[in-house]
């Protein structure tokens, strides 16, 4: 291999080991976090330099848990190719870049945002990194309900940075995501269970089965459908919001049901596809709503 090919394939291997897709939806759903804080337009800095620390610290997160999970990886076909797993990257060097980019973006929000969104970012990477990949996933099914709070953060964390206070409406935000968790992974978790099985992970359809599984995806679909109304109850949004949360949760309703009653053996994969777009979409519309028809509510600190 050429010392170009090489530094190509590090560079890879390093960028694969802070999850690019998984941050650049939470950084979506920061962004939009920021814009919701606002009337106008987002101040400059608090978006460049807010959103650059939080996913610096979200991709030294992600980091940690390649390296903790790195022989549960080899174990599983969706994860045995990861970098640390394979040893295409050894635990030392991984474990230094976790550290250092860590560490760049807590100092980024400590010095360029506030040290209010510095230690919620601090806290939502160890309860990812530490709480959830450590302990919650081995100790418990309920490890995606529990730990799903840590990912769920971004939108209070943009909102954070913008204003430097925690709106309450900025906490209805953080339901929605951590509403919207359970159904999310579960749907893969039980596409997966042989993988999950094999690891030896007490995923809730390894530990009570798939039909129970699917079941309790449906019931947390309909709280997260119930949830997603809560924003329009409290004025934050409007009827545009509400029509677009009704139509998006009822697809999502719709593929909870087809869950349970279907044969389609890729209707998990299906669902947990469309729950990503799901959140995409709830989050755009919002945006939408608060310029189309601006909230008064808005802080302008």
């Amino acid at each position: 291999m050429s010392t170009e090919a090489s530094i190509s394939a590090t560079f890879s291997d390093y960028l694969e080991l802070t999850k690019p897709r998984v941050v650049a939806l939470m950084i979506l759903t920061s962004v939009i976090g920021m814009m919701l804080a606002v009337p106008g337009m987002v101040p400059l800095d608090a978006l460049i330099f807010g959103n650059l620390g939080i996913a610096l610290c979200a991709g030294s997160a992600a980091a940690i848990n390649h390296l903790v999970d790195r022989q549960v990886d080899l174990k599983m076909a969706r994860t045995r190719n990861r970098p640390v797993a394979t040893g295409r990257v050894d635990p030392v060097p991984a474990s230094l870049f976790a550290f250092v980019i860590g560490a760049i973006g807590t100092y980024i929000l400590v010095a360029y945002v506030n040290m209010l969104t510095a230690v919620l970012t601090i806290l939502s990477l160890v309860g990812y990194a530490v709480v959830y990949t450590l302990w919650l996933k081995r100790a418990t099914p309920q490890n995606i309900v529990i730990g799903g709070l840590a990912g769920a953060a971004p939108p209070l964390l943009g909102w954070t940075a913008v204003t430097g206070e925690i709106h309450p409406h900025a906490l209805l935000l953080v339901l929605i995501i951590f509403a919207w968790t359970p159904p999310h992974f579960w749907a893969l978790a039980v596409h997966r269970l042989d993988d999950y099985r094999e690891a030896k992970i007490p995923m809730l359809p390894v530990t009570h089965g798939e039909k129970y599984t699917k079941l309790n995806i449906l019931l947390y679909t309909l709280i997260m459908f119930a949830v997603t109304l809560l924003p329009f109850v409290f004025g934050m949004f409007s009827w545009i919001y509400l029509a677009g949360a009704v139509v998006l949760g009822g697809v999502f309703l719709y593929w909870s049901i087809i869950m349970i009653v279907g044969k389609n053996p890729e209707a998990g994969m299906s669902t947990f596809k469309y729950s990503i777009l799901y959140l995409m979409l709830l989050f755009v519309v919002m945006l939408a709503d608060h310029y189309i028809l601006p909230p008064t509510y808005i802080s302008q600190g």
